[in-house]
């Protein structure tokens, strides 16, 4: 899929996920963790080939961007009470900093070993289809006294061409 609807796939997701843990225990917890890491696999595994860059960067974001939201609408979820807007989202992010770690790495293994692949597919069909075959190569034989005369175009009044070929 484009990497733009990858995106967005996985804001809907994480949003999702971050609503059904506030739900189940009241904060962000194992159960959003586990899921961001899944929704990161979900979405390296799914991305086209030429936008790996854009989710290869999307985690980070997208972790900054609940917990930032969180921090606003509802700071207990990630934070003490009695903590600021921006001690929400520091403590938001340090408390998720494992799930985010492994879920960027996870989506940038994932990322390299799909290039991997695709590229040691095209060099094997770019060479030879079978294995054994050894690579093309390109060899020129002629010599310098070799000549031959081409025919580009003629009227049909004139008379046939005789050229003769030289060796």
């Amino acid at each position: 899929m484009p990497g733009g609807r990858v995106t967005r796939l996985a804001v809907v997701c994480c949003a999702l996920l971050a609503g059904l843990d506030l739900l189940v225990t009241r904060g962000l917890g194992p159960l959003y963790d586990i899921g961001f890491w899944l929704v990161c696999i979900a979405a390296a595994l799914a991305v086209r080939p030429t936008d790996f860059f854009r989710v290869g960067v999307t985690p980070p974001f997208l972790m900054l961007g609940v917990v930032a939201v969180l921090a606003v609408v509802h700071p207990v979820a990630v934070a003490n009470p009695g903590d600021g807007v921006v001690q929400a989202v520091i403590s938001g992010l340090a408390h998720h900093s494992g799930a985010l770690f492994g879920a960027d790495l996870t989506a940038v293994v994932l990322l390299l070993i799909r290039f991997r692949v695709r590229r040691s597919k095209r060099d094997k069909t770019r060479y030879s289809n079978r294995e054994a075959s050894p690579r093309p190569t390109l060899e020129t034989s002629a010599t310098p006294e070799e000549k031959s005369t081409t025919v580009v175009g003629s009227d049909e009044d004139s008379p046939p061409s005789r050229t003769a070929s030289s060796h």
